[in-house]
């Protein structure tokens, strides 16, 4: 594997004192619901409203300065694109995005905001990796990938360093953790990190119904691809398949992959707002909806949920709660 535990204590070097430390949180009424110990981690209050902050910050700390200075260029639905536009600002460097233009107004908006150019393309009719073929070409930019790439993988990492010290802090070992599952980065980080720490832990990717691409993928043996007629509100994790670095990471790591419903996302959604206090995005909730869905028991267990992001509409959150 290209990725090693060294290579995420060295991104925790890069990002200490710049991520912030996301807390791991409790519900005593949902262990009594659930019948074991849930754990949360609330990467939804990262910078930027995702985790996607650590990968593009570690990526851009490693860079060589006069490279750097000439401009970064990412593609992602949105969570990627603020933390790539916020790390770009915090260097002082132009960022160029590319996003669907269905993406969230939001995450459209926010990564404006952070000073990025935004350049929108149809995800459905056009390609967004020869859109940045072409402006990489045009513009010598240099391309931070949103999963496939070592110092991204290595810095989504670190929050299983985290969740390793955490559970520590909390007298509890955990038994299985479940992660949202796109192209793959986090939870191929995360499972570097947790096997480095806990030999017999389980580790569950988890994603909507038509996108489960993982679930399949992993079944194979190989990258399998989505449904291309599929539609879910889980913008943030509707990848084709899986990526080739993070997939090979997760043959090795990975346990069988948990299938959610839009409704079930909504309903976790609600849930993290009533019992956590948690603003959470459909896409970031699969975790969290899959152990309330009953998709795994964690009766008499230790699980960890990863919420990975909370960049969500107005609309959409307002869906949730009104369930």
């Amino acid at each position: 594997m290209q990725v090693t535990i060294d290579d995420i204590w060295k991104a925790s070097a890069a990002l200490d004192g710049q991520a912030a430390l996301t807390p791991l949180l409790e519900s005593p009424r949902l262990n009594e619901r659930l019948g074991g110990r849930l754990l949360v981690k609330a990467e939804c209050l990262q910078k930027t409203g995702s985790f996607k902050f650590r990968g593009a910050y570690n990526t851009l700390t490693g860079m060589d300065p006069d490279i750097r200075a000439r401009g970064i260029l990412a593609y992602s639905s949105g969570n990627h694109a603020q933390g790539v536009a916020l790390a770009a600002k915090m260097y002082g460097v132009p960022a160029t995005i590319i996003m669907p233009s269905d993406a969230p107004a939001l995450k459209k908006r926010n990564t404006a905001e952070y000073g990025a150019d935004v350049v929108l393309y149809d995800r459905f009719g056009e390609s967004r990796e020869a859109i940045g073929e072409r402006l990489v070409a045009e513009q010598g930019l240099t391309l931070v990938k949103p999963y496939d790439q070592v110092s991204v993988i290595a810095g989504q990492g670190t929050v299983g360093l985290e969740i390793e010290e955490q559970t520590a802090e909390l007298a509890a070992e955990p038994d299985v953790v479940v992660c949202p599952a796109g192209g793959g980065g986090l939870i191929s980080g995360v499972s570097i990190a947790l096997k480095a720490a806990f030999d017999d832990i389980d580790i569950h990717p988890a994603e909507p119904e038509g996108f489960d691409d993982w679930r399949r993928s992993l079944e194979a043996g190989e990258r399998r691809t989505a449904d291309p007629e599929a539609r879910s509100i889980c913008d943030a994790i509707l990848t084709p398949t899986p990526g080739e670095i993070t997939f090979e990471i997760g043959r090795h790591h990975l346990s069988r992959g948990l299938v959610v419903s839009d409704r079930e996302a909504l309903e976790a959604m609600r849930t993290a707002f009533l019992e956590l206090k948690l603003v959470a995005e459909p896409g970031g909730v699969t975790a969290l909806a899959a152990i309330l869905a009953g998709r795994i028991d964690i009766a008499g267990r230790t699980a960890v949920a990863i919420v990975s992001g909370g960049n969500v509409d107005p609309e959409v959150f307002r869906q949730a709660l009104d369930l």
